[in-house]
């Protein structure tokens, strides 16, 4: 039975696809502690964000990045982002023993098709960028770069072998609902930015409770042993 916090409010979330496995979690347990109701969209940052500006009712924004809710602030659609996690970049197969634990298959070279989401709207297809260019392997391998919309679209290209190796988020292969085998290799931080992950209450969501009280269980205990459990850090400062 769900104790009783006021009048329940349904909001809407918009979750960049990398982080939506912990959400979905983090969601259930709100709303099983709550009278409360998130419905959720999903999607690369860089779409998320187009939607926003045109008007879309989301309450809450949780990016891939940092830039993007500054972005959101500049242009007057919300104030105040905070860091709600801080992702981590594998270069991932699902083949077992296909990359190896330094990522010397990148200069190898032997496939013919690599996945990264798309620069342009995905912060960790940027990452992706980043990391070909640090080891001086882009020009070599950017004709055989696949490009997904979202970081989900390119974890499905790996999965279903239309490319034999990709970029994706740590969360995706840990995902303890959904564990992926195959083999992978965890990027070294220095070869691209940190992914810290920001939120931001939009204008929709300012005012109410229900956003108010999603946001700080963000920063929370609970919520941070879901957060880890899916292979991100905790929010700086949190408990």
């Amino acid at each position: 039975m769900r104790p009783a916090v006021g009048r329940a409010e349904e909001i809407t979330v918009a979750v960049a696809a990398n982080f939506i496995g912990a959400f979905a979690v983090i969601r259930a347990k709100f709303e099983q502690e709550t009278n409360h109701r998130v419905v959720t969209v999903a999607g690369s940052t860089g779409k998320l964000y187009a939607q926003v500006e045109n008007g879309a009712p989301f309450d809450l924004f949780l990016a891939a990045d940092r830039e993007t809710p500054a972005r959101v602030v500049a242009a007057g659609l919300g104030e105040s982002p905070f860091n709600y996690a801080n992702g981590a970049l594998v270069l991932w197969s699902k083949r077992p023993g296909y990359v190896d634990a330094a990522g010397q298959v990148l200069a190898r070279g032997t496939f013919a098709h690599l996945a990264l989401a798309n620069p342009e709207l995905a912060p960790y297809g940027r990452a992706a960028r980043q990391v070909l260019w640090n080891l001086g392997l882009f020009d070599k391998l950017k004709a055989r770069i696949v490009l997904g919309e979202s970081i989900a679209q390119t974890q499905q290209f790996v999965e279903t072998e239309n490319a034999e190796l990709g970029f994706v988020a740590l969360s995706q292969i840990l995902d303890p609902q959904q564990p992926k085998g195959g083999s992978y290799w965890l990027v070294p931080q220095q070869l691209y930015a940190c992914l810290d992950q920001d939120g931001i209450v939009l204008a929709t969501g300012q005012g109410k409770p229900a956003v108010a009280e999603f946001t700080r269980r963000l920063g929370s205990t609970g919520t941070c042993a879901i957060i880890r459990r899916y292979g991100y850090r905790c929010p700086r400062g949190a408990p």
